[in-house]
């Protein structure tokens, strides 16, 4: 009696243990939770992904946008592609000439069009604001809190990778454009950010708004002073909006110039 039981009760053990593995092999790890950390860098190159655009990238990286096109010789409306490999520096034989920011849209390079693959669709960044006085188009006269609130962290700039203030406020709340420009990007692709929001100005100004619950733009739209782009979400529990300004690619102290 025993004997014959022996094999079912083997062929039972064998099977829990099978279903066990199979159950190990779903975890899901905890980094992955927290949204899509983009392409890697390596060797000073960077492999676009598919939500990129050059600003966020650039963004990610603390390089200005234009220096990153023309180091990979990519024209307005600077069009990448998934699968695309960018430098990260400028290429040996010297400096490379900085496009102004009001250039105009121009068919994307021979090089875009061959890194171009049939199962990748490319990904169009908007082009740079639209300078309303000369050419060399000027910096804001003015900036507006995005929120008001207490500033819970001032600018540093090798705390957590991030180089920006973060303001407190309540969860829902609006956040508003500091200045009159055009959204580059809006999305959740660049990880630590959460839902993020990057606005270009005139002046070689950039201005980005984190931690949000929900974003009220996209990218291509022409925002005003003061208007509500985003709704504030929360970091750690506590409801907060992450604001960073840059110029020409690097980080500087918000509060250096806001009211």
């Amino acid at each position: 009696m025993e004997s014959r039981n022996s094999p079912l009760l083997i062929a039972l053990l064998l099977m829990v243990l099978l279903l066990a593995g199979c159950a190990g092999d779903t975890y899901a790890p905890v980094s992955d939770r927290g949204g899509r950390a983009g392409g890697q860098a390596s060797g000073g190159t960077y492999e676009v992904v598919r939500g990129d655009t050059l600003y966020s990238i650039a963004f990610r990286f603390g390089i200005d946008h234009r220096d990153l096109a023309n180091w990979n010789s990519i024209t307005s409306p600077f069009i990448i592609y998934p699968g695309q490999t960018l430098r990260l520096s400028q290429p040996a034989g010297g400096a490379v000439a900085r496009a102004p920011s009001g250039s105009r849209p121009s068919q994307p390079s021979s090089q875009q069009q061959s890194s171009r693959s049939s199962a990748s669709a490319p990904r169009q960044a908007p082009s740079p604001p639209r300078s309303s006085s000369n050419a060399s188009s000027s910096p804001p006269s003015s900036w507006a809190w995005p929120v008001e609130g207490e500033v819970i962290k001032k600018f540093t700039r090798d705390d957590d990778g991030k180089q920006g203030i973060n303001i407190a406020g309540r969860e829902g709340e609006s956040v508003k454009a500091a200045a009159a420009g055009r959204v580059v990007y809006s999305g959740s692709g660049l990880v630590g950010y959460g839902n993020l929001i990057i606005i270009k100005h005139d002046g070689d100004y950039l201005t980005a708004y984190g931690y949000n619950s929900q974003l009220l733009v996209r990218e291509g739209e022409d925002v005003q002073r003061g208007q509500s782009i985003a709704r504030m979400g929360n970091s750690g529990g506590r409801p907060m909006l992450h604001f960073e300004l840059r110029r020409d690619g690097s980080p500087v102290d918000p509060l250096q110039y806001l009211p």
